[in-house]
């Protein structure tokens, strides 16, 4: 089931990264509940970290939710380091924000179509610091109709995961 839920995330960053130079994504190691990846992209190779939620932990579980999972990209050729996005099965509510919480830190995300990005920029080391050294990690959205969603992650391998794609060039 995780190896199926893996596929299906990779698949959608190369939706959301598709273009005429990008190649499918190779996975460089797995560290627990993390995978680390790369691609080559139009403006050079892009790296990421992804997991997927806990399939029994997902809530409402009388719905669909599609294939959700968090990742943390770099793009050295676009001088982005460690990026973190979430990306849903769902449309997710126009205007409506994801809330992210490690422990006891919180951080708001702002969505657009089934994502989620920091409304904050100057929060992504914040939030990436909160997971290499957080026990756990949930997550809250609201769907386009209406449903509240939530999610919890393993933080298990997110260190060592960002560590291998620490020298993305």
């Amino acid at each position: 089931m995780f190896a199926r839920k893996l596929a299906a995330a990779i698949m959608a960053v190369m939706v959301v990264a598709s273009s005429a130079a990008a190649q499918a994504p190779t996975r460089i190691e797995q560290f627990k509940a993390w995978g680390a990846y790369f691609y080559q992209g139009s403006s050079g190779k892009v790296c990421y970290v992804l997991t997927v939620p806990d399939p029994k932990q997902r809530t409402p579980a009388s719905v669909d939710h599609g294939d959700v999972f968090f990742l943390v990209t770099q793009r050295p050729g676009q001088n982005i380091s460690y990026e973190p996005q979430a990306m849903l099965g769902y449309e997710l509510q126009a205007g409506s924000k994801v809330s992210v919480k490690i422990d006891e830190k919180t951080f708001t995300m702002f969505t657009k179509g089934k994502s989620a990005w920091l409304e904050n920029a100057a929060e992504e080391p914040a939030l990436v610091a909160a997971m290499r050294t957080g026990k756990s990690m949930t997550m809250g959205a609201v769907s386009k109709k209406g449903t509240q969603t939530g999610y919890v992650f393993s933080l298990s391998g997110i260190s060592a995961a960002l560590k291998k794609i620490e020298g993305c060039q």
